[in-house]
């Protein structure tokens, strides 16, 4: 579960004057706050052991044919970072024999299970926690589960920052990773799928996964359990707090900068912002229910993840005879634990990360690689190959 967002503000045709669009960022803000009666403003090694009598496959030649973005996808913003931001750590491009170690791992399974993690999500210009590009390299720490619910103030900053982001958060669209994995799901090769990710990439390129740390889509009261979609919540917020709203909206995303008014991307879905360009007034919505404190259906740091959502998690690690890992550095305990478990069981076990992870000791396969490149080159490749229609 790399990259600093860039915003700009855009400028009014009917307003002169001003030096900078800073000038005139601060107009606005400083109205709104004046508003509030002066209210604060806060804030690898790669190498492959074979399986046993295993005959090495022979490429055929295939047309690959990816199945199309949905609809939600194409309305966002194109994402276009990669471009412009080393979200993702430098990597040589898969060899060929990292693919063919990767299509005898494949081909030899018959009950596969793929874990994946914020090495898919930086492709399609989400930012990661522990890259050496990632958040945590730039100081940040992220709001935990105990913090959340005990200060109104650590919620107000959570919530203010994450209306912010979401704009920006949902226009990333699914990457070639993405939709590569689910071209393998529908082929039939993969018969379960665990993602780590909060951010829904993999449903909006074709797949169902089980959500192990949950999703920045639900919103969740923390009392009675009442959930709503995140859009509705969003509307709830922008019609609480207009201005706020309004000052936040007006805002557009400049990739050529690194700076803009305080604010950068984060990768649960919210935007880093100075303390002055937020309030303690700031009104977060209640439950409709029960009136208790809602959040995002996200396991936050010093949380745990729901028993029964761990325990399906485990079934289908013991269960397994292969279990993959795709772009996770496998560092919380509740991802750890299911590598430990499959390979404790007796399935075959790899990985796909760039940078080290905490399984690399016990995992006879690892390649250093972008999942987003080496992926599709899977797909043509032997039993693999995915036809055109």
């Amino acid at each position: 579960m790399v990259m600093s967002m860039s915003l700009r503000f855009c400028c009014r045709p009917s307003i002169s004057g001003f030096k900078n669009k800073r000038d005139l960022l601060g107009l606005e803000l400083a109205a709104y706050q004046s508003s509030k009666t002066m209210g604060k403003w806060l804030s690898g090694v790669k190498k492959f052991i074979p399986f046993e009598g295993y005959v090495k496959s022979v490429k055929t030649a295939a047309r690959i044919s990816f199945p199309k973005i949905s609809a939600d996808c194409q309305d966002k913003e194109p994402s276009n970072f990669l471009s412009h931001k080393k979200m993702v750590p430098y990597s040589n491009p898969p060899s060929t024999e990292d693919v063919d170690s990767l299509y005898e791992f494949f081909d030899r399974s018959t009950k596969l299970v793929v874990l994946t993690g914020a090495g898919m999500s930086t492709e399609s210009g989400i930012p990661d926690y522990r890259s050496p590009n990632g958040a945590y390299s730039t100081g940040f720490k992220p709001i935990t589960h105990q913090e959340f619910l005990r200060s109104i103030k650590a919620r107000r900053r959570y919530w203010a920052r994450s209306y912010a982001g979401w704009r920006r958060f949902t226009a990333a669209q699914p990457s070639t990773g993405h939709i590569a994995l689910s071209s393998l799901e529908k082929a039939g090769h993969i018969s379960f799928m665990i993602t780590q990710n909060v951010d829904r990439l993999h449903h909006r390129a074709g797949s169902n996964p089980l959500e192990l740390h949950g999703t920045v889509y639900i919103v969740a009261c923390t009392n009675c359990g009442f959930s709503l979609p995140r859009d509705l919540f969003q509307d709830q917020v922008k019609a609480h707090n207009p201005k706020w709203a309004e000052a936040i909206e007006n805002l557009d995303y400049d990739s050529r900068s690194d700076k803009s008014f305080g604010m950068k991307q984060r990768p649960d879905g919210d935007i880093e912002i100075d303390e002055k360009f937020w309030e303690e007034d700031f009104y977060i919505p209640e439950c409709q229910s029960c009136q208790g404190v809602l959040k995002p259906d996200v396991v936050f740091f010093g949380d745990n993840v729901p028993k029964s959502r761990a325990d399906a998690a485990m079934e289908a690690a013991k269960g397994c005879d292969a279990f993959l890992v795709l772009g996770s550095s496998l560092m919380t305990m509740s991802a750890f634990r299911l590598i430990k478990a499959a390979r404790e069981a007796g399935a075959a076990t790899a990985i796909i990360n760039i940078g080290a992870t905490r399984a690399d000791d016990i995992v006879p396969l690892k390649i250093s690689a972008r999942v987003g490149e080496i992926l599709p080159r899977l797909l043509n490749v032997g039993s693999l190959s995915i036809p055109a229609p």
